[in-house]
């Protein structure tokens, strides 16, 4: 895939999917599957979008990320994206609705399909919409696809919406409006090693602050580490039993055996919440409880394969 993270021309005719994508959920990937449709007309599948939010440039405050880029430009080239243009806001902001038509999509990208949202805006001042955007590029003999709102439950799906999930608890439910578990790739850490001592050694990892951070509590996770993928049992919080300056993530898998991760990249996906946060008495009452939800995480999956099969 070719990334660009200024305005370049495209290598040919394209087909863009224009928008944020912050969260990169099924409602943009409706957007996303209809310009990578374009691939069997002869048209490059083109994403559109921001390096960061533009909420942030315009002095907003747009939530914690539900996706890192490096994450986003992986799952967009899975999908079938070959050309990501990834700009800085600033780089098309005080333009007007009329100059990004003409400059950028027809010029640069060389469009001949446009996808958005049915929410989209575009534009100095967000003054242009959807509507705007099709009379625009009909003119020029570029076609638009504008995708209705997606629902789940009777509500939008909005990456809004998802975050509040994430924030209590409800990963879950998260995952079905992401289209995957929310989760994180990071750096495993050293710790205090108390893991070990209990016999339920853990992969720390500082979760970006970037990132949602969801309700402190202990998660059932799925950790994916040197091509392999294990069952996990992880924490979100300060240790109240033992207590930490910080938020950490503290991943235990029950049925794994073998060498530390130490300065490895591994990723976590949370996939159901178990239980709070406890301050707990001491250092026994604390490895039960984590035996203990090392047995649900097990059973959870085992339950969930009997399901699916």
């Amino acid at each position: 895939m070719k990334i660009y993270s200024k305005l370049a021309p495209s290598s040919g005719d394209s087909a863009v999917a224009l928008g944020n994508f912050d969260g990169l959920h099924i409602g943009h990937q409706q957007v996303i599957s209809r310009a990578v449709a374009e691939k069997e007309h002869g048209l490059i599948p083109t994403v559109f979008t921001f390096a960061a939010n533009p909420l942030k440039d315009l002095g907003g405050n747009p939530g914690g990320e539900l996706i890192t880029q490096e994450r986003k430009i992986a799952l967009l080239e899975e999908m079938g994206v070959e050309q990501l243009y990834i700009l800085s806001f600033s780089e098309i902001k005080d333009l007007s609705p009329e100059e990004f038509v003409s400059g950028v999509l027809e010029g640069i990208c060389r469009a001949k399909r446009v996808c958005c949202g049915f929410n989209f805006t575009f534009g100095r001042g967000g003054h242009g919409n959807s509507t705007m955007l099709t009379e625009l590029c009909e003119a020029r003999g570029i076609a638009v696809s504008v995708i209705e709102a997606v629902l789940s439950g009777g509500e939008t799906i909005s990456s809004t919406r998802i975050r509040g999930l994430i924030s209590s608890g409800a990963v879950d439910e998260a995952a079905k409006l992401l289209g995957r578990p929310y989760g994180y790739v990071t750096q495993v850490v050293h710790g205090r090693r108390l893991g070990r001592e209990l016999g339920t050694p853990t992969l720390n990892q500082a979760i970006s602050e970037r990132l949602v951070l969801p309700r402190f509590g202990v998660y059932v996770s799925r950790v994916f580490l040197r091509g392999k993928e294990y069952i996990g049992v992880t924490n979100i919080g300060v240790k109240p039993t033992v207590g930490s300056p910080c938020a950490l993530a503290e991943t235990w898998m029950p049925e794994y055996t073998g060498p530390d991760f130490y300065g490895e990249t591994v990723r976590v996906d949370l996939i159901k919440f178990l239980r709070p946060e406890i301050c707990f008495s001491g250092l026994e009452e604390l490895k039960t409880a984590i035996l203990k939800d090392g047995e649900d995480a097990v059973h959870f999956f085992c339950e969930s394969s009997k399901t699916e099969s």
